[in-house]
Formats: structure tokens, sequence, C-alpha cells
């Protein structure tokens, strides 16, 4: 996180239940915030479901690594912002996750960060779990899981290049198919 910072960067972290003091004390500052917080509400309707999202955030985080810390919790250098995202569908339970921010969000800034995590995630962690099955990989070995998982993100970058109005999971299908195709894949790559 310092490295980061040094070179003029930002983090976002999402905060989870690897570390229960701090998202409980989190959770019970956004159930209960000594002053009012901003709010930013978006309202998505896609795949024939209604989800609203409401970003909150407060630059008040002093109070996190005091006293009532979790022990031996990483301290989060320049922590300038915690937020919390609360999010309603119309199919679902509710549900709400909580962010540290080395920026000074608002909560319209805030939100734009957590959609572009997201499409990330969309963009690449599912197209290989969909694509390539990842999430199925049992190699657990020495340097075998690293291995292959720079080896999938090479071929989803050539695929990705190659041919670029076909869908990847079709050139991966054709390339195995076809040596010639295979092979117009492979060429393309500089």
């Amino acid at each position: 996180m310092q490295l980061v910072i040094d070179r003029g960067g930002d983090y976002l972290f999402a905060l989870k239940a690897n570390r229960p003091a701090m998202l409980a004390e989190v959770a019970a500052f956004f159930a209960d915030p000594p002053e009012a917080l901003a709010v930013h509400e978006t309202t998505d309707a896609d795949h024939g479901r209604l989800e609203t999202r409401r970003h909150r955030v407060t630059q008040c985080v002093d109070w996190l690594f005091g006293e009532r810390a979790e022990p031996h919790a990483p301290r989060m250098p320049g922590l300038a912002t915690l937020a919390c995202v609360e999010a309603t569908r119309n199919d679902g339970p509710p549900s709400t996750r909580y962010y540290l921010a080395s920026a000074r969000l608002t909560p319209e800034a805030f939100a734009r960060a957590v959609r572009s995590h997201w499409a990330i995630e969309n963009s690449l962690h599912w197209v290989l779990d969909v694509t390539f099955d990842e999430d199925a990989a049992r190699n657990r070995a020495d340097n075998g899981p690293e291995n292959l998982a720079i080896l999938r993100r090479l071929a989803l970058n050539m695929l990705r290049t190659a041919r670029p109005k076909l869908p990847i999971s079709r050139k991966r299908k054709r390339s195995g198919w076809s040596d010639d195709f295979a092979r117009s894949i492979i060429g393309q790559m500089r």
C-alpha cells in the first residue's frame, strides 16, 4: 500500500470478514454515524432484475486505528475515506459492503471507483472462469497454479486481439478444431 501511495496512486480495498473486528467497527459506524452522511444512489435494471445502490462515505477515519483497533490489524497508510454500499435487489436479499480508500472520495466518485472495479472483475476474472473454467482447476503443487494462470492470461490476451468481432469462447473452440485458425491467432502475437 505504501508503495502505491509513494508512486502517486490510491487504493480502494473491500473490507471483508478476514478482519472481523475492523469490519464490525466500520459496520457499527455506518449503522449509526455521528453525523449525516452524503448519499449517492444509483439504479440498474439489467438481466431482468432491478438493483438500487446507496453509496455513503466519510472522511472521519482517525478513530479506526485508535485504542479500539483490532490487535495486529495492518496499518492503512494514507487512509482518507471509509465507504459503504447498500444494495437492494428485487430478486434477493439486500447486501452491504464496506471499503477503505486512500483518496478523499465523494459518494459519486466512490460509486464510479467501485463500478470500475467490477468492470475489471467482469472483463477478466469472469471471462477466465467461464471461458477457461479457471475455478475448476485442481493444480495446487509448486509453481503450477501460477504458471497456468500466466498461460491463461496470455491466451486470453491473444484471443482478445485476434479477430475482435468474434466472441472469445468461439475463437477458443475454433482454435481447438482447426490448426490453421490456431496459427492465425498465434501469428498475430507481437
